[in-house]
């Protein structure tokens, strides 16, 4: 893999005091996307490593392959270098000064943020109530003449919400046209719109919800968290996270891809979510590889579920992870969705799951209770395990089914899915 054929685009950092800061590149791999590596070589902490790849191995053969063309002279220096690249450094660097000051950076004008955040709440406040007021009006109508709706009808909301500055309960509407298809629209369709009023409601109620709740409800609607300020204030817990494994999700209308990393704490059993971003067409980071553990220390959203790393940590291969029953499955997402009530996406991890077919697929625990994959097939669940039971990450959706995301095999190795 060391040749010079294989790494079409690569680079070598300088540092400023001289010498090699970070050599990265893009390796072409069996698919159409390249593998980005990349090692940072003067860290505070020792060297580190970042790959695309799946292996659970770290460093894994594309970083060692990068080194050992660097150490031939076969990685010249740019001044340039892809985005992921820089972003990945300077992330490094922002968590090395925050370590050592021992505290965020506080913004600029603190009084003028504040009154920014003040006039987006109040715009966002007059939108959900516009929205409570939308919403009245389609259940006083009736559902009745509503696939004769063009987009428009949808349209008009969407956009005021957007004007109101309330970016995620505009896409929830935007989502209504495709509820009102189908067998069993209405249904569908009245959900949904319970949904958002209790969302507008939810929003009107301010402090008095539960902490998480309405860091829930503020993420819902479109009011972000910078990743700044919940190191700044966020809840800290320290643990050996267990990585579960990870699924990307696409939303073509923003042209961006999403790639959502779920890990469980070994002695907390807090459910941690850490969610990147990337341009359709490129490859978002994967900051953690299922099959290991990393000890460290994170921040979390006010929602309580997505963090970010304080600090890098430590990362060694793990165990599988212990699974549930299909039950213990339900009940945790039940818990999930009595903190948010919008969430339609959960991580749960099954022991000695075993593929069934009856109509549709299906992943059974011991005691029989079975719930439904989504319907891609799982053609390498079943390759992996030879439709033997084993433990089973997936992501559980009422809508979508069960969708496994990794599988430990009867080595204990994972294999994402």
């Amino acid at each position: 893999m060391a040749k010079e054929g294989s790494w079409p685009e690569r680079g070598a950092v300088t540092a400023p005091s001289g010498g090699t800061s970070a050599v990265w590149g893009e390796c072409k791999g069996s698919g159409s996307k390249p593998y980005l590596a990349a090692v940072h070589l003067d860290g505070a902490e020792g060297t580190a490593y970042k790959c695309s790849c799946p292996s659970r191995k770290i460093p894994c053969k594309h970083a060692l392959a990068l080194l050992a063309l660097w150490s031939q002279e076969q990685v010249a220096p740019r001044e340039d270098r892809p985005e992921w690249v820089a972003k990945w450094l300077s992330g490094r660097a922002a968590r090395r000064t925050r370590a050592e000051s021992g505290a965020s950076a506080a913004p600029a004008d603190p009084e003028r943020a504040a009154a920014t955040l003040r006039e987006r709440e109040e715009s966002v406040g007059a939108g959900m109530d516009e929205l409570r007021l939308w919403l009245r009006d389609q259940v006083d109508a009736g559902l009745a003449e509503v696939p004769k709706y063009g987009y428009g009808h949808w349209d008009r909301m969407a956009k005021r919400l957007v004007d109101a500055k309330a970016g995620g309960a505009s896409a929830l509407v935007s989502q209504l046209p495709g509820a009102a298809r189908g067998n069993g629209w209405p249904e569908r369709l009245l959900e949904r719109l319970g949904l958002l009023h209790l969302l507008a409601s939810a929003y009107r109620a301010g402090d008095a919800l539960d902490e998480r709740t309405r860091g829930a409800v503020r993420a819902r609607v479109g009011i972000t968290t910078r990743a700044e300020d919940v190191l700044a204030t966020g809840e800290r817990v320290h643990d050996t996270w267990r990585v579960l494994g990870w699924r990307d999700t696409t939303a073509p209308e923003a042209d961006m891809r999403a790639r959502r990393l779920w890990l469980r704490g070994a002695r907390t059993g807090r459910t941690a979510l850490s969610l990147t971003f990337a341009r359709s067409g490129q490859t978002p980071l994967t900051p953690f590889r299922a099959g290991t553990e990393v000890t460290a220390e994170f921040a979390f959203y006010p929602d309580g579920h997505r963090v970010v790393p304080v600090r890098d940590g430590d990362t060694a291969p793990a165990a599988p992870p212990e699974g549930g029953t299909v039950t213990e499955a339900l009940d945790a997402f039940a818990a999930a969705v009595a903190e948010d009530p919008w969430c339609d996406t959960w991580p749960v991890v099954l022991d000695r799951a075993a593929p069934a077919r009856e109509g549709r697929w299906y992943l059974t625990d011991p005691d029989g209770t079975a719930l439904p994959l989504a319907p891609a097939q799982p053609w390498r669940l079943l390759a992996v395990t030879g439709g033997h039971p084993a433990t089973v990450a997936a992501e559980w959706s009422p809508a979508e089914g069960l969708t496994p995301i990794a599988v430990w095999d009867r080595n204990g190795k994972a294999v994402s899915l």
